[in-house]
């Protein structure tokens, strides 16, 4: 397919603005919008998702989006094949797939696929960044030549994660890569993050929770309790979405489960901030208070561009 047409991620913590910016810069490059989302796939959970309105609906096709029942299971590897079915459909109408989300796990299943590789472990992960890039290459080398000859010896990263899962089972990393094909290398240039000042990302966050109140998330959320919300442990986790339940079920009162709504958002942030930097190859843009949404879509576009 076309190279004006390859895909452009678009990443950051919950209340950054992403999606307001994805609907700008789908409208300058023709573009069409994947949801990368956990809880905006289930129908009904609107108002607490902040899913994209009516309005924005009719400014561009978003995919992905109230594809499943809230009491169904949703997973990465349900993500990856409906967001691979997506992404090829856009680009066959020749428009642009822009993947916009705050969900890590689906940005790294659809980027590096699902594999049946061991997690992470802290204590080895530790000893390997200690070692020099030279160091890991030549145990790379010598475990797993198939690995060292196509990874990117550039990337430290995925280079202590091969050495990492290797050292783990005692198998080369090339046996247990994923069932999808690698899409990181070709998204150079096309991975952005936005970034706000914490003190902005907070307001934003208290703004958004106060919002969300006033738009009718208590009676959102009585509504989906009675159509099987609580036996989702996926739907569960949403943030705002337990807290209620827990309010209605008379655990708390509503202000003090609106003020716990924002204290977990705030470390919900914190921790997607942590790990799109540690974990995703994006180039990340500040944005400023006073920045509008078109502003920063067309320092984006701007950076396309020059990347095509």
């Amino acid at each position: 397919m076309e190279a004006s047409t390859r895909p452009v991620l678009l990443a950051g913590a919950t209340a950054s603005g992403k999606s307001a910016v994805a609907i700008e810069l789908a409208e300058r490059i023709g573009g069409e919008i994947v949801g990368v989302d956990s809880m905006q796939v289930y129908r009904g959970m609107d108002v607490g998702t902040a899913k994209p309105g009516p309005v924005e609906l009719r400014r561009v096709p978003h995919h992905l989006v109230d594809v499943a029942e809230v009491t169904e299971s949703f997973d990465a590897a349900r993500f990856v094949s409906l967001a691979t079915e997506a992404v090829a459909g856009i680009r066959t109408r020749g428009r642009v797939p822009i993947l916009c989300g705050g969900t890590g796990l689906y940005f790294n299943a659809w980027l590096n696929g699902l594999g049946t590789a061991p997690a992470p472990d802290p204590a080895l992960r530790a000893e390997l960044e200690a070692l020099s890039m030279e160091a890991l290459l030549d145990e790379l080398a010598r475990k797993d030549w198939e690995t060292f000859d196509e990874i990117d010896v550039a990337n430290r990263r995925r280079v202590v994660r091969a050495v990492e899962v290797i050292r783990l089972t005692g198998q080369p990393f090339s046996r247990q890569r994923a069932r999808w094909p690698d899409r990181a290398q070709s998204m150079a240039g096309r991975s952005f993050g936005l970034a706000r000042a914490r003190e902005d990302q907070w307001r934003r966050i208290e703004q958004r929770v106060d919002r969300m109140f006033e738009a009718g998330l208590v009676e959102e959320v009585r509504a989906l309790m009675s159509r099987g919300l609580q036996g989702n442990r996926t739907a569960m986790q949403a943030i705002g979405y337990r807290q209620v339940v827990e309010h209605l079920e008379g655990l708390r009162g509503r202000l003090q489960t609106i003020e716990e709504v924002k204290v977990r958002t705030r470390q919900y942030a914190r921790r997607q901030g942590t790990w799109f930097r540690g974990q995703m190859d994006l180039e990340w843009l500040e944005v400023a208070a006073d920045e509008p949404p078109a502003q920063t879509a067309e320092r984006i576009a701007s950076r396309l561009a020059t990347s095509c």
